[in-house]
């Protein structure tokens, strides 16, 4: 558990590998967790998936333009932490919420868990319909809310946000229910995006403002 727990931290994702024995069965026999004891633990596999260099930056970027960036990941919450604090998106344990903890709080005191959804940073080891919560929340609470995503399971969240953006990898289902596709499945593309969105309403403002004045004049 220790070298599980170490792994995790430097950002791996950790596969667990063990061998046993299991009692001959018929057809209809399921495999149920019960089943998995008296293994012999035969080692970690660590994975990582490396970050794009560009990413960090786009980060950077977008926190800087006031847009908070939110991790939202199945992952373990130290894997989810480890690559979040090397993102910038948080800096302390405490900023990591998992979901079962979310669904403790959101049946104990739902309006702490209202709370504790705005000021959350990461969201690791979350189910489908968790991410779907999330997202609801942080609209109901005004935000205007972009959600990113590749998967089936992202679908939902996708089509429940002010804007869906799907990866130009990911699935058809992910990509149908989405407003825009990021072809090149770059976050930075996604903040360019928002600069280039900002040019032109800071365009229209301009205009009008001419139009108003010379028209009064």
């Amino acid at each position: 558990l220790r070298q599980a727990q170490g792994l995790a931290g430097d950002g791996y994702r950790v596969l667990a590998i063990a061998t046993g024995s299991l009692p001959e069965a018929g057809s209809d026999f399921v495999l149920t967790e019960g089943h998995l004891t008296g293994l012999t633990l035969l080692g970690l596999a660590g994975f990582i998936d490396p970050l794009r260099p560009e990413v960090k930056q786009a980060v950077a970027e977008a926190q800087g333009a006031g847009v908070r960036v939110i991790m939202i990941t199945g992952d373990h919450p130290a894997t989810a932490f480890a690559i979040a604090r090397e993102l910038g998106i948080a800096d302390a344990p405490g900023q990591v919420l998992t979901g079962q903890e979310l669904d403790a709080l959101s049946a104990k005191e739902p309006q702490a868990s209202l709370e504790r959804v705005r000021q959350v940073r990461v969201f690791a080891r979350v189910a489908p319909h968790q991410k779907l919560a999330i997202v609801d929340e942080l609209v109901k609470s005004g935000e205007f809310v972009a959600v990113t995503g590749d998967g089936v399971n992202d679908a939902p969240a996708l089509r429940r946000a002010n804007i869906g953006v799907a990866m130009g990898s990911g699935t058809d289902i992910a990509k149908d229910t989405a407003m825009i596709t990021v072809v090149d499945d770059n976050f930075a593309s996604i903040v360019a995006g928002i600069e280039e969105g900002r040019f032109a309403y800071a365009n229209v403002r301009k205009v009008t403002l001419l139009l108003i004045s010379t028209g009064a004049a």
